[in-house]
């Protein structure tokens, strides 16, 4: 599989099937996304892999607390800036619209709504899945290292037939993550990436969101005057 062939299969799996992951084949993709670029070379990424008994302990725990916190508990960082503005409030509401609707259900089915976001805390049936963190003390460059990172994990995933989501809505439940794993308290949790074999019978996973026109987003005005 090229690089252009993985960048065009990537996407957001929301059903996995129960095939487990080889422990080994899941180190050595994580291990050899570390070839990421990285600014002054700090590689600020952590992580912290759950499978087997461990993941479903954790998945009990947060589910145990998701009728009193539907939606999460309170996020530690915002995962959208408040008041969203145009085009991308247009673009994420879309995008909530699409997927819901790939599913058949409505705008107005607030309950079918909340249970199917609530999936993302289950980490969509995936069985392994990885919490990524960082450095409290990092600034936004680094952030931008772990995206690259995080890049690179997901097309090895598909190289090598494994499905991905990952899921920056953890940071909601960042507080039952630093209770359950031994977490140190200088590292904050960015996001989670659930990780496994794709459903490919699930309706959710035949949908694909869109892309921007190229003409909103770059100038070429300079390669089209050459």
């Amino acid at each position: 599989m090229s690089v252009s062939e993985a960048v065009a299969a990537r996407k957001s799996v929301r059903a996995f099937t129960s095939q487990q992951v080889d422990p080994a084949d899941l180190r050595r993709l994580l291990v050899d996304a570390a070839q990421a670029a990285s600014g002054g070379n700090v590689q600020p990424w952590r992580l912290w892999v759950l499978t087997g008994e461990v993941l479903e302990t954790f998945r009990a725990k947060v589910r145990g607390l998701r009728e009193e916190f539907p939606m999460g508990q309170e996020p530690e960082y915002d995962v959208y800036p408040p008041d969203l503005w145009e085009p991308y409030r247009s673009r994420r509401f879309k995008n909530g619209q699409d997927l819901y609707a790939a599913i058949g259900i409505p705008r107005e089915d607030k309950a079918g709504r909340r249970a199917q976001f609530g999936n993302n805390f289950d980490f969509f049936g995936a069985p392994a899945a990885v919490l990524v963190g960082i450095d409290r003390r990092m600034g936004p460059p680094q952030w931008s290292d772990v995206g690259m990172y995080l890049q690179n994990v997901m097309l090895l995933a598909v190289e090598r037939g494994l499905a991905t989501c990952p899921q920056e809505t953890w940071t909601s439940w960042h507080k039952v993550v630093y209770e359950t794993l031994d977490i140190p308290e200088d590292v904050m949790l960015f996001c989670g990436l659930a990780i496994g074999y794709e459903d490919l019978e699930h309706p959710i996973n035949t949908w694909r969101s869109d892309r921007a026109d190229p003409s909103e987003w770059i100038d070429d005005a300079t390669l089209r005057a050459q």
